[in-house]
C-alpha cells in the first residue's frame, strides 16, 4: 500500500473510532483538555494564569524522584503510572507552597517570586533527569513524555486513571462553583461576606495542581497552555461567567481531541504540541471573529462609529450653512432645509474637508437616503436628511449650552469639547441636559452659542 493511502486509511480508522485504545486515548484527553479549561477559566480571572506554568515545569522533579524512589524499592517499578503522578503533585503543591511563602515573607514582587521558584524547580528537575537516563533502565523508562506528551503511548489503565481524576476536577469545579466565582470577581467582598478567601484560594490551587499533573502525560510541561488558551479563546464569545466556563470546556475538550487525533496519524508528532497548536488555531478563530472583542467586530463597530460621526459632521455643517442663507425666522423647519441646495465648495469652505473625502461622504449619505443630488447646483437635504440635522444640531447645542452654563467653559472652547461628545448622546443624556439648562434655552433647537442667527 502506497504511503498515501496508508495515511488515508489511518485516517478513517481514526474518525471512526475504529480503534479501542484510539477510543480510550481520546476520550482520555478529551476530559483531560474539558477540566483544564473549566479550572484555567478561573485561573484567568483570578489573574493567576502562569500558576499552571510553575506546576508543570516543578512537577518534573517530583516525577523524576517518583521513578528514582520506586526504582531503589522494587526495580522496574519506577514507571506506575500512579507513583509518578503521586511525586508530581507532591512536588507541584511544594513548589506553590514555597511561592506563597516568600510572597508572604518578603518583598519579593509576585511575577519574581513565580519565577524564580520555577528556576530553581525546573533546573532540579533537569538535573534529576540527566541521573535517571544514567541508571540502566532509564532511558526505557519514557519519562521524556512528561516534557512533550505522548498522548499514542498511553495504555488503557493510564487512561483510566486520567479520565477518573479528570471527572472529579469537573464535579468538584462544578460543587464550588459560586464560591469559585466570587473569589475569581472581586475578593474582597468574599472576604467581607465571611467567606475562607485563603482555604478557598488553597483548593483553586490545588485543583490547578490536580489538572496539570494528569495532563504531563498527555500535554507534558506545556499543559500552562491548555489551561490557559481555551479560557482566553472563550472570553471573546462572552462575558457570561455559566457560558464561558462551558466555551472554555469545550474549547479545551475540542483542542485535545484534535491535538490527539493529530499525532495518532503523524506518529512522529508529540501530542503536547500538537494540543497547543489546536488550542492557538481555536484561539486565533476567536480573536478575529469572537463576538465579544473580536478585531473583526471591532473593525466593523469602529468603522459603523466613523461613518455615523462622518454623517453627524456633513448634516451639521450642511444645516448651518443654510442657517445662514435661507431666510427664516427661529428655527429651521425641515421645509427649510430642503428648499436650496448646498454647494461643494460650500462645504469644503465649512468643515476643511478635502475633496476625496468629502465625495466619499457624500456618497454614503446619498445611499443612506440623506441627501439627494441636485441637478442646479450641489446637494440638497432629504426630508430624513432634514429630520436628522434638526436633532443633530439640537444635540450639540444642548451639550454646548451645558458647558457654558453649567460647567463654566467660555464659549469659544465648547465647540471641539461638543463634538467630542455629541455622537454618543443617548436619548436619557438629551433629556436630562434639557432639565438642567431649561432657564437658559428657548425650546426647540437653540441658537448657536457663537453668534450664529
Amino acid at each position: 500500500m502506497s504511503p498515501a493511502l496508508l495515511a488515508v486509511s489511518e485516517f478513517l480508522r481514526l474518525i471512526t473510532l475504529a480503534d479501542y485504545n484510539t477510543r480510550v486515548v481520546l476520550l482520555g484527553t478529551t476530559l483531560l483538555g474539558a477540566s483544564a479549561g473549566i479550572v484555567g477559566t478561573f485561573m484567568l480571572l483570578r489573574k493567576q494564569a502562569l500558576v499552571g506554568d510553575l506546576v508543570s515545569h516543578a512537577a518534573l522533579p517530583g516525577v523524576a524522584l517518583a521513578f528514582l524512589i520506586g526504582e531503589m524499592v522494587s526495580p522496574g517499578s519506577g514507571r506506575s503510572l500512579p507513583h509518578l503522578l503521586i511525586g508530581a503533585t507532591v512536588a507541584g503543591l511544594l513548589a506553590i507552597g514555597t511561592m506563597s511563602v516568600i510572597r508572604r515573607w518578603s518583598s519579593t514582587k509576585p511575577d519574581a517570586a513565580l519565577a524564580t521558584v520555577l528556576g530553581i524547580f525546573f533546573g532540579g528537575g533537569a538535573v534529576l533527569f540527566k541521573v535517571v537516563q544514567e541508571l540502566p533502565t532509564g532511558n526505557q523508562a519514557g519519562l521524556q513524555h512528561f516534557i512533550l506528551g505522548a498522548a499514542s503511548t498511553m495504555t488503557a489503565g493510564d487512561v483510566s486513571l486520567i479520565a477518573k481524576a479528570a471527572v472529579c476536577v469537573l464535579i468538584l469545579c462544578a460543587l464550588m462553583f459560586k464560591e469559585l466565582s466570587i473569589l475569581s470577581f472581586d475578593e474582597d467582598f468574599a472576604t467581607a461576606q465571611g467567606w475562607p478567601v485563603f482555604v478557598l484560594d488553597l483548593g483553586l490551587m490545588a485543583l490547578v495542581v490536580a489538572v496539570t499533573v494528569i495532563g504531563l502525560q498527555s500535554v507534558g510541561v506545556l499543559m500552562v497552555a491548555l489551561l490557559i488558551t481555551p479560557a482566553t479563546a472563550a472570553r471573546f464569545w462572552t462575558h457570561d461567567l455559566k457560558r464561558l466556563v462551558v466555551i472554555a470546556a469545550a474549547f479545551g475538550g475540542g483542542s485535545a481531541f484534535l491535538g490527539t487525533a493529530a499525532s495518532a496519524v503523524v506518529p512522529k508528532l508529540a501530542s503536547g504540541p500538537t494540543i497547543v497548536l489546536a488550542g492557538t488555531a481555536l484561539f486565533l478563530i476567536s480573536l478575529l471573529f469572537g463576538r465579544q472583542g473580536g478585531l473583526v467586530k471591532r473593525w466593523l463597530q469602529m468603522r459603523d462609529v466613523r461613518h455615523r460621526v462622518e454623517r453627524h459632521d456633513l448634516l451639521r455643517a450642511m444645516y448651518e450653512i443654510l442657517e445662514l442663507t435661507v431666510p427664516h425666522s427661529g428655527p429651521l423647519s425641515p421645509e427649510h432645509l430642503t428648499s436650496r441646495p448646498v454647494g461643494f465648495t460650500e462645504l469644503q469652505q465649512k468643515r476643511s474637508w478635502n475633496a476625496r473625502r468629502l465625495r466619499q461622504l457624500i456618497s454614503r449619505n446619498l445611499i443612506d437616503g440623506m441627501v439627494r443630488f441636485d441637478v442646479s447646483d450641489g446637494w440638497r437635504l432629504t426630508q430624513l436628511g432634514a429630520i436628522e440635522s434638526q436633532r443633530i444640531v439640537r444635540n450639540h447645542r444642548l451639550w454646548e449650552l451645558y458647558l457654558i452654563h453649567c460647567a463654566d467653559f467660555g464659549a469659544s472652547h465648547v465647540d471641539r469639547l461638543a463634538d467630542d461628545i455629541e455622537h454618543v448622546l443617548e436619548p436619557e443624556v438629551v433629556e436630562q441636559l434639557e432639565r438642567e439648562i431649561a432657564l437658559h434655552s428657548e425650546p426647540g433647537i437653540p441658537p448657536s452659542p457663537h453668534g450664529v442667527s
